[in-house]
């Protein structure tokens, strides 16, 4: 017997407690400056979402030029923040729709739509700036796309997964509203044999 799953009254706030942890990854990707780094040392280069510094082989002090002096980091930065924002919003409905007793499942289904534009705007932002870094921002030395792009691509597949969930959970309305009396299976004991 199944204690907890998806469709479980008890367990309502584990879609909410998820679209929480895609934030925080979220929080981390736009704050990082780990979306692209040097490989090895020395360690020259080092991007975030907003700027790209770079540094001398000796030198201490980063040299640092923002992003936002190009039309492609404008737009790749405006999409994944849209798509951050519309995140928040959702996770603030979600509480709401989960903490009312008698859950509206219409309202359920179209948080999901919006998380599917969430993870439309954060994989627009997510694919243009590795295409467009590449291609005008010279590179020095072996680079890779690190930590903090990774959590950008960690938050969206979350808000995918959430997504899915959150359209389909109405069509498991009366098991989690517990409207679904239980099915009890009878089977007659087998009559003795007369013994004569």
């Amino acid at each position: 017997m199944v204690v907890c799953g998806l469709a479980c009254w008890r367990c309502r706030w584990l879609l909410p407690l998820l679209l929480g942890l895609a934030i925080i990854m979220g929080i981390i990707a736009l704050a990082g400056r780990g979306w692209l780094e040097s490989e090895s040392a020395p360690y020259v280069q080092q991007a975030s979402l907003w700027e790209s510094c770079t540094r001398g082989e000796e030198d201490l002090n980063w040299s640092c030029q923002s992003l936002m002096d190009y039309g492609w980091g404008r737009a790749a930065a405006a999409t994944y923040l849209v798509g951050f924002v519309i995140l928040v919003i959702c996770f603030a409905l979600a509480v709401i729709a989960f903490s009312i007793e008698i859950l509206r499942f219409n309202f359920v289904r179209g948080i999901g739509g919006l998380l599917f534009v969430v993870a439309a705007f954060q994989i627009i932002g997510l694919v243009i700036y590795p295409v467009k870094f590449t291609e005008e921002i010279p590179l020095t030395g072996d680079n890779m796309f690190s930590w903090a792009y990774g959590f950008g691509w960690a938050s969206t597949v979350v808000v995918i997964g959430c997504a899915f969930f959150f359209c389909c959970l109405p069509n498991w309305e009366d098991e989690v509203l517990g409207n679904i009396k239980p099915t009890y299976y009878y089977s007659s004991p087998e009559r003795a044999p007369y013994l004569n």
